[in-house]
């Protein structure tokens, strides 16, 4: 459809602007990780596509580690004040690029701010400021503009990403197993481009592949984009030289989950500890730049489709402490329930090369205390309560494999309480903040994570995008796809995407096979071995509901998380950091 343009379509960006205090940066959970200076400059980019019916779509990409319920609803409340009574939050996207290297802070929920310390509201603030600019610009900018998607292969030999958890890759019946020298094929390579066009030039671009934004590791002190962050400033650069006065070039991500920008496989630890200071950053530098490159190539190249015809979105959100999976996603099982969030020992031992957590003696005791509280339990179920034995059954059900080391929802640790955590505040950073915020009242009431995530589907005429909270590992991504994809077909949906991080942050969703390894990826899957089925359940519904016109539509439009207490959030507000 050349003969006249489908959209009005703007882009902008702006800078997130949060001085680097010393407080700790979200991504890596290590108190020592503060942010003391800035690297490069962190954006918030966005795009503004208006069909011709005058019908918009909202996308916007912030160079942090996670999107918190408290960013979109800020985001969404400026909003409503700037483009009025017609704005549909379904019809935002708010991502990120998941750098390891930018501010936290930002979340109303207790355990990914523990190691900031705290809530910071600046930092919530600037954020949302930064995000509603870019937005406004795209907005009052947008102008008729061409829409293709174009797609491409990255081959092996582009040294920019690997898969970190063979040995629970190679677990899933639908791959092709690899072996540990053959990291880089245990992934999916394609990159999508959305590509802006105004007479037959790009201005502006979205690329969707997925890979972890961890090239700079917890050593270092400032804040910095990272790959995603590089890839966008040396696209955006090609774009000006190109003719383009303010392009915008948007490197979001698709399934990050159990893929790494370091080399794996034999040698791996010994190449990434080799790796430090300034090197990391040409190397973060060096990855996004391929990413750049091979996504501008893509653009010389005929597009896959030209978006053309009306856009649309719909949004939910759903219990995913309390769901029950369709036994079409669960194996057959009917009986296949998600629970209250748990985090693993996994979890808490920290990804090998990327991020390593807890030294590996504790590792062998937790995880043998975890197993002892499991048979105690077990053992004595005929002895408790009926509350407390449904809770105990559905518990461990759920969690399978998972040696729990922290059950979030009903705040316990090893099976303690976290008022009475033996371990001693100078044993251990994280564990001193959290026995201060216990004491001081500020979590009684409060979620530690969010188990009430956002679900979401838009489209631009026949390309449908699956917006997903968290990180999905690449089968995990490439299954609740297909699942969408079969929904949609018969409605003349040729395409779908997936794009993750989006709207909130859990932590991990893995396939059933992954999650029985319990390697970091399984023990952040907090809802239990059935999460990924849950959430194929759910986008299944979503995605029929999207089939029909938007008056006939019946999804839950109401749920929300609950909100913090606020009595409980100015407890742990404006901590300074130890």
């Amino acid at each position: 459809m050349r003969g006249g343009t489908a959209y009005k379509i703007g882009w902008g960006l702006h800078e997130i602007d949060i001085p680097p205090r010393g407080f700790a940066m979200h991504g890596y959970g290590q108190p020592a990780h503060q942010g003391s200076a800035q690297q490069t400059p962190l954006h918030a980019r966005a795009l503004y596509i208006e069909d011709t019916e005058g019908k918009a779509l909202w996308f916007c990409c912030l160079d942090l580690g996670y999107v918190t319920h408290a960013m979109r609803e800020g985001v969404c409340a400026q909003l409503r004040v700037q483009a009025g009574d017609g704005f549909d939050e379904a019809r935002l996207v708010l991502t990120c690029t998941h750098t390891h290297s930018g501010p936290g802070g930002c979340s109303h929920d207790v355990l990914y701010n523990l190691v900031t310390p705290g809530f910071q509201p600046e930092h919530l603030a600037r954020v949302v400021v930064a995000a509603c600019a870019a937005l406004r610009v795209a907005q009052t900018t947008a102008v008729p503009a061409d829409l293709d998607l174009h797609q491409g292969v990255l081959g092996e030999e582009i040294p920019v990403a690997w898969n970190r958890s063979l040995a629970a890759y190679n677990r899933n019946p639908d791959v092709i197993p690899q072996p540990p020298t053959q990291t880089q094929r245990a992934l999916d390579r394609t990159m999508s481009v959305l590509a802006v066009r105004q007479g037959g030039q790009a201005n502006a671009l979205l690329s969707l592949f997925g890979v972890h934004a961890t090239c700079l590791s917890s050593r270092l002190h400032r804040h910095d984009g990272d790959n995603k962050g590089y890839a966008a400033r040396h696209a955006e650069t090609a774009l000006v030289n190109a003719g383009n006065e303010h392009p915008v070039a948007i490197f979001a991500q698709a399934t990050a989950g159990d893929v790494s920008p370091h080399e794996q496989g034999p040698g791996a630890y010994g190449r990434r500890m080799a790796l430090k200071g300034e090197a990391e950053y040409r190397y973060a530098r060096e990855n996004g730049e391929r990413q750049s490159r091979f996504a501008l190539g893509l653009l010389d190249l005929p597009p896959v489709m030209s978006l053309h015809g009306r856009t649309d979105a719909i949004l939910t959100y759903v219990d995913f402490a309390n769901v029950r999976a369709d036994p079409a996603y669960a194996n057959g099982e009917h009986e296949a329930f998600t629970s209250e969030p748990c985090h693993g020992v996994a979890f808490f031992a920290g990804t090998p090369v990327d991020g390593p957590g807890m030294p590996g003696l504790l590792v062998a005791g937790a995880k043998q205390i975890a197993r002892r509280v499991k048979s105690r339990r077990m053992g004595r179920l005929h002895g408790y309560s009926q509350s407390r034995r449904e809770y105990i059954e559905r518990l461990y059900a759920a969690q399978g494999a998972k040696d729990i080391l922290m059950e979030s929802g009903r705040k316990y640790i090893l099976g303690r309480p976290f008022d009475k955590l033996p371990l001693p505040g100078f044993a251990d950073q994280l564990v001193g903040e959290l026995k201060r915020q216990v004491r001081a009242g500020a979590v009684r009431q409060s979620a530690m994570v969010p188990t009430v995530l956002p679900l979401q589907i838009v489209t631009l005429g026949k390309l449908a995008i699956l917006c997903c909270p968290g990180e999905f590992t690449t089968i995990a991504g490439r299954r609740v796809r297909d699942t969408v994809r079969a929904r949609l077909q018969a409605s003349g949906i040729e395409q779908v995407l997936i794009c993750t991080y989006c709207n909130d942050y859990m932590g991990y969703v893995t396939t059933y096979e992954e999650y029985q390894q319990q390697a970091y990826e399984g023990g952040h899957t907090i809802y239990g071995q059935w999460t990924l089925a849950a959430f194929q359940t759910h986008f299944a519904r979503l995605a029929e509901q999207l089939t029909r016109p938007a008056s006939a539509r019946t999804h839950d439009q109401v749920t929300r998380p609950t909100p913090a207490p606020d009595h409980e959030l100015a407890l742990r507000s404006n901590l300074q950091p130890r």
